[in-house]
């Protein structure tokens, strides 16, 4: 692993010091001191891209070439070569109610108090929202005995997720509209695939929901890039967006297959030299325009205004990274006049995304080239302030070393960010040309200072040879789960932010994928159990109830096993499908399991669809209460049809009082908490077909 301690060495213009264009780009050091920098013109940052795309471009074809493969010890299939469509270069391809509520309700599982989550379910005690297909439906939910779908509304594009804020309903939908040039297309087989000869757009829908039965859509705003995730903390909703960067049309990344050329490398290797050069200049001859295509804001009447750009809130990273954009979007949900939100954009891929009240966090891999012997995985974070409402504003960057899960990994405390990562190396291995990945894992703090996340603290290396499967942070308290044949759950104490110290350990088979607090003093978690041998026919859901009164010695104090071998919970890698309902010590999960693989000519019978409750309690541990059943919304919709595309398992779950919904792709359930074997109450969507 090489460091870069030095100033602007920028690993996207890399490519300046290659006299020869034929040649490798080298890989760039580690930047240790990450940092942003805006752009001053429209011609500078134009600059930027063409010469970052270049680089991305000569890389990705000289990876291409019998040379590279040969020289890293592969080999050369020199036979017929996949299909490569030349002309579509890589691409991505989703106070109402009328009665009072409930005394309580769950609503998403956010990990920050105050800062709410976008998610495709939604509700207030009172309505229930779901994204299915491309429509939105809208639940009358309370009281529970009269649950009705009220209405639906088709929705453009692809709905991915969304906020409910009062009697406003605001949808973030992806829509995609064909390069110019181009007739749209999909992605390139052995090409780089970082975008297509679509463009993808997020469509932001704002709708009017007070008269449940007619929804109105009042404002509809298109901005480029593609969903990625969404916070909302107040009014103010900040909108992150990744675009990939878009080739311009004819540039290719193979020659014109033929047998001949095929066999004979020295000359295909000529041949993917020419058509790099020729890249290069349809790189540089194409317009900013070209590379930062116009937002555009739909009135509802009809007419529209452009969205364009300012170059000066666009940032360059020193630091290796792939190209693209990360867009974060500020949206003021209250505004009575529609207003064209404040963007800021980050030059680099997205990653992971944490958010406070008054600070997002983006988390983005150092980038290899090419993978060497010596490596290590780093990870640069930036932090953006979110205390003016209407733009994110940038105030420092941070180099960490190793990787992150997700947004668990990250959380701030008193100005205090801490990040749990796994470190990753690439060493030496007799035998092996690529070399071998070897893994430890560690905890570490950083604080804000003069535009840096400085390092302040980091604590031992822990679980050589596994990573971490789940983590979480809690006031001065730390957890962290890794796994390989079994689950150490580390305990921190990080009351001393300079000084992480890992004070208890705890090992148990399988591993938890989902850390919940429970109190002060216990931890809900939800996972795989394993047997300690590894033998996968021993695989089951686990829920686990962790005492940790004791840091220093926490113990499993309860478990339940759920299912069977073949069972599955969308909770295991969503925590917005994890739904605990402290008002009454209820917990509900989404489940599907196969009892049965093959019964009497049909697949499907034996297939289980419902939602598990149980009762937790940290006395008495799992009380399982019931299941709510989904199996015949399944049949309806999937009976004899061999295909996992639509099977409509529980997904979501809402509980209000002493009730439960259990919710899935194609319907909604409500059933008494006492008596879940007899639903009260079931209303339906019609089947949604997918494309």
């Amino acid at each position: 692993m090489r460091k870069n301690h030095g100033g602007l060495a920028l690993a996207l213009l890399g490519l300046m010091g290659c006299s020869d264009k034929s040649d490798i780009p080298e890989n760039q050091p580690v930047q240790m001191q990450a940092r942003m920098e805006a752009f001053g013109s429209c011609e500078a940052l134009e600059s930027y891209i063409e010469d970052a795309a270049v680089l991305d471009m000569r890389t990705s074809m000289e990876r291409s070439k019998p040379s590279y493969w040969k020289g890293r010890g592969g080999g050369w299939w020199g036979g017929d070569p996949m299909p490569v469509d030349n002309a579509a270069p890589p691409g991505a391809p989703a106070e109402g109610g009328g009665s009072s509520g409930p005394n309580n309700h769950t609503g998403t599982n956010n990990q920050v108090a105050g800062v709410d989550e976008a998610d495709f379910v939604k509700n207030d005690g009172t309505r229930i929202f779901v994204l299915s297909g491309q429509k939105l439906y809208a639940h009358r939910s309370w009281p529970a005995e009269s649950l009705r779908a009220e209405s639906s509304l088709q929705l453009e594009g692809w709905p991915r997720q969304m906020f409910l804020r009062g009697d406003k309903v605001i949808v973030f939908s992806e829509v995609y509209q064909p390069l110019p040039g181009t007739s749209g297309g999909g992605c390139a087989y052995l090409g780089p695939c970082y975008s297509s000869s679509s463009i993808a757009f997020t469509k932001v829908t704002t709708v009017d929901v007070s008269n449940l039965a007619a929804p109105q859509v009042t404002g509809e705003l298109f901005l480029p890039g593609g969903y990625h995730d969404a916070r909302l903390a107040g009014s103010s909703a900040r909108l992150v967006l990744r675009d990939a960067f878009h080739w311009p049309a004819g540039l290719r990344w193979w020659p014109d297959y033929s047998q001949e050329l095929w066999e004979d490398q020295e000359r295909l290797e000529k041949e993917i030299d020419k058509l790099m050069a020729s890249n290069e200049q349809l790189i540089r001859s194409s317009s900013l325009s070209d590379w930062l295509p116009e937002g555009r804001y739909k009135r509802p009447d009809g007419s529209e205004a452009a969205v364009g750009h300012d170059c000066r809130s666009f940032h360059k990273t020193n630091a290796p990274t792939r190209l693209g954009f990360v867009t974060v979007a500020s949206l003021d949900l209250d505004a009575q006049v529609a207003q064209f939100p404040g963007r800021t954009t980050l030059v680099t891929e997205p990653g992971e995304v944490y958010a406070t009240e008054s600070a997002l966090y983006l988390a983005a891999r150092h980038w290899w080239w090419w993978p060497e012997v010596g490596q290590s995985d780093y990870t640069y974070v930036h932090k953006l302030d979110l205390t003016q409402p209407h733009r994110a504003t940038y105030v420092a960057s941070g180099t960490v070393e190793g990787t992150l899960l997700n947004q668990f990994s990250m959380d701030e405390h008193q100005g205090v960010l801490r990040v749990a990562t796994t470190l990753s190396s690439l060493v030496a291995e007799p035998g092996n040309d690529w070399g071998r990945i070897e893994t430890s894992n560690r905890l570490s703090t950083y604080r804000e200072e003069n535009g840096q996340l400085k390092l302040l603290g980091q604590s031992e290396e822990l679980a050589k040879g596994e990573r971490i499967y789940s983590a979480r942070f809690l006031g001065n308290k730390g957890y962290v789960v890794t796994f390989r044949q079994v689950d150490p759950l580390f305990t921190f104490d990080l009351s001393d932010p300079a000084h992480p110290r890992k004070v208890g350990e705890l090992k148990v088979p399988g591993f938890s994928s989902y850390i919940h607090p429970l109190g002060d003093n216990h931890l809900l978690t939800v996972g795989v159990h394993m047997a300690e041998n590894g033998d996968w026919r021993s695989r089951a859901i686990k829920l686990s109830l962790f005492d940790v009164s004791d840091l220093a010695n926490p113990r499993e104090a309860f478990t339940q096993v759920v299912g069977t071998s073949s069972g599955f919970s969308e909770s295991l890698y969503d925590h917005k499908a994890f739904n605990y309902f402290p008002a009454k010590g209820t917990l509900a999960i989404p489940f599907a399991d196969w009892t049965q693989q093959y019964y009497n000519g049909d697949y499907w019978n034996g297939f289980v669809s419902e939602l598990r409750v149980f009762h937790v309690d940290p006395a008495t541990g799992f009380t399982p209460v019931g299941a709510i059943s989904m199996k015949d919304v399944f049949q309806t919709v999937n009976y004899n049809q061999w295909s996992y595309s639509y099977v409509p398992y529980v997904r979501r779950s809402v509980m209000a009082d002493d009730y439960v919904y259990a919710i899935t792709d194609a319907g909604v359930r409500v059933s008494h908490v006492s008596n879940l074997s007899q639903p009260l109450a079931t209303s339906r969507f019609a089947p949604i077909t997918y494309p």
